[in-house]
């Protein structure tokens, strides 16, 4: 491969978009973060009988949890920071809670990414460059916790991993059998940056060959960053219908997402 993907969403010819410095965007959201908190002393200050809300020192944290963001002030306005207020907005749904329970955060030493469990005893579906010359993994599950993981297989050209943990009745999403086409709205859930358990959401573009790829993958319209690697695409019934694993400049559209379609998965690679 010689084009260029981020994160990959960081592999692969000059017409693939690298993502243009991510530790920059998260110092901007710490920054305004550090902007509301003040405006939020001042405005104590002026209005001393009024409490001063507890969330307000929590926003935008970032912590080890998913429990993220049941909300985010109006008082953050920079665009860098519109995908974590949509992410607030998302998660007040008790679906999006519900798929948040099977999204897990796949670390191996300096490395973070995506995973979600396709099954309730511990198959876990990711990227394979996010595991890729990995020697020891660990999984951590927002309610269930941290499990060892092993490799059960990978799919290289199609840049997906099988893992799998020791463990029962775990939380998992359902593979979609159904088609989907350009226009469909989309929802997804990862770790972008260095946050976690963050949902989103898009519409699909369309599809495109990458070079040396022999299968076609999905473009969508969406905010995806480094981080997103083997987030979970969910349909309008919660079903996974890819696994997103990078970001392209397209020419007609600019920054879209790609994901692999999850009928490469299920027809085995």
């Amino acid at each position: 491969m010689d084009k260029k993907i981020n994160d990959k969403t960081d592999i692969m010819d000059e017409d693939l978009y690298e993502e243009i410095d991510d530790d920059e965007l998260y110092e901007l959201i710490q920054e305004e973060r550090r902007k509301a908190l003040e405006r939020e002393k001042m405005r104590k200050h002026k209005s001393p009988k009024r409490p001063f809300p507890k969330w307000a020192f929590w926003l935008i944290a970032v912590t080890m949890t998913f429990s993220l963001f049941s909300t985010i002030p109006e008082t953050f306005s920079i665009p860098a920071v519109e995908f974590l207020k949509k992410s607030a907005i998302l998660s007040k749904d008790e679906d999006i809670q519900q798929y948040k329970q099977a999204v897990v955060v796949i670390e191996s030493e300096n490395n973070k990414g995506t995973g979600f469990a396709i099954s309730s005893d511990g198959f876990i579906l990711t990227n394979y460059h996010v595991i890729e010359n990995k020697r020891e993994m660990v999984v951590a599950f927002p309610d269930q916790g941290l499990f060892e993981a092993e490799i059960v297989t990978t799919y290289p050209s199609i840049d997906l991993a099988l893992l799998k943990v020791e463990g029962e009745d775990l939380p998992y999403l359902t593979l979609s059998e159904e088609s989907f086409a350009r226009g469909d709205e989309i929802q997804f859930i990862g770790n972008p940056l260095r946050f976690y358990g963050i949902a989103n959401e898009g519409h699909i573009i369309g599809t495109t060959k990458l070079k040396d790829w022999e299968e076609k993958v999905v473009m969508i319209k969406a905010p995806v960053y480094r981080g997103n690697s083997g987030s979970p695409v969910l349909n309008q019934d919660g079903e996974v219908i890819g696994i997103i694993f990078a970001t392209l400049d397209d020419e007609s559209h600019g920054k879209v997402g790609l994901f692999v379609p999850i009928q490469l998965f299920i027809s085995g690679g």
